[in-house]
């Protein structure tokens, strides 16, 4: 089994306009020209729990969702694409809700409303499932307190029984008040990640605004077994401390936004790593170009699928045409 943990949320999209015109030119509301925000269940652990049950992968969900009505959206979503929601708290307080603008490119950038939501209060659980393979963590959940050292307890005790361990900080600099307290929080995780996949951009944040590479290179001599870089349409690179990158390209598709493509990659990478049975830090480590082409590959791939579509709609193994 692989257990996500983190952050459910909704977000609000741009759905056409919220206000109308009347005969005779003036606006029909307050709102003018600003978008209509369509709701839409989200968030990156969430996303990523959503994308690996599609896939087929034996999964869980942790984390604490409000019981109002998105609350049980999201927990209906998890059940529909197969994840086990046993681990799931549950909060009266209501549920995040994260504003999302769309760029013409496809990109989008978010302003969060967290403030008393149900996800922060989330507590330490007593023990995982005795069959959990992999835990997969990441996003708002690492940073907003009380529950991100909930979050960063479990990381520890999990990574102490051995339990692989994969991280996708998925920087949202809106909601780190201090960004070089947050970047020492980050390097006294990595003695416990097995696998670091984060965006180029990300890596370079986390940096400080210097060079991924050197990043990296930081980040494996902290002993991270492989570190995956993603690039959006120029594709994705494996970094490990025992042989020079790999490199995939990205696959060409008709962007329509960019929502959830790097949950879906990241859920990708795990679903393809336990076909190679290398869901363990000995395993990961022993992994050769070709196998790490064939993963990464098989990420790129679905991660064009959530592309090609709106909001994040990862995709079922029929989609991905060759195995």
């Amino acid at each position: 089994m692989i257990v996500v943990a983190g952050e459910a949320l909704i977000d609000l999209v741009p759905g056409g306009r919220a206000g109308g015109v009347h005969a005779s030119g003036s606006s029909s509301g307050a709102l003018g020209d600003l978008p209509a925000l369509l709701p839409r269940l989200g968030g990156g652990p969430y996303n990523t729990a959503v994308a690996l049950g599609r896939l087929g992968s034996r999964t869980a969900f942790c984390s604490r969702v409000s019981t109002d009505r998105f609350g049980e959206a999201l927990l209906a979503s998890l059940r529909a694409a197969g994840v086990d929601t046993s681990l799931v708290q549950r909060g009266p307080q209501p549920s995040t809700l994260a504003v999302t603008d769309i760029g013409t490119d496809g990109s989008a950038a978010y302003t969060f409303y967290v403030e008393g939501t149900a996800d922060r209060l989330f507590a330490l659980p007593s023990e995982l499932p005795a069959g959990v393979r992999a835990l997969s963590l990441g996003t708002c959940s690492l940073v907003l307190e009380p529950g991100a050292s909930a979050y960063e307890q479990l990381m520890r005790r999990e990574a102490g029984r051995g339990v692989l361990i994969a991280l996708d900080p998925n920087i949202r600099t809106g909601l780190i008040p201090d960004a070089d307290a947050y970047r020492t929080r980050f390097r006294s995780w990595l003695p416990s990640v097995d696998l670091l996949k984060l965006s180029a951009e990300d890596a370079g944040w986390l940096a400080g605004g210097g060079e991924p590479d050197a990043a990296v290179k930081e980040w494996l001599a902290a002993g991270v077994p492989a570190v995956v870089l993603t690039r959006g349409a120029d594709g994705m690179t494996v970094h490990t401390g025992h042989s020079g990158p790999v490199r995939v390209p990205g696959v060409p598709v008709e962007v329509v936004d960019t929502i959830g493509a790097g949950d879906t990659a990241g859920a990708a990478l795990l679903h393809r790593l336990a076909a190679h049975a290398a869901l363990s830090r000995d395993a990961l480590s022993a992994l050769g170009a070709d196998e790490w082409r064939d993963i990464l590959g098989f990420a790129a791939r679905a991660a064009a699928v959530t592309c090609s579509r709106a909001g994040a709609e990862p995709p079922y193994p029929d989609e991905l045409g060759r195995a």
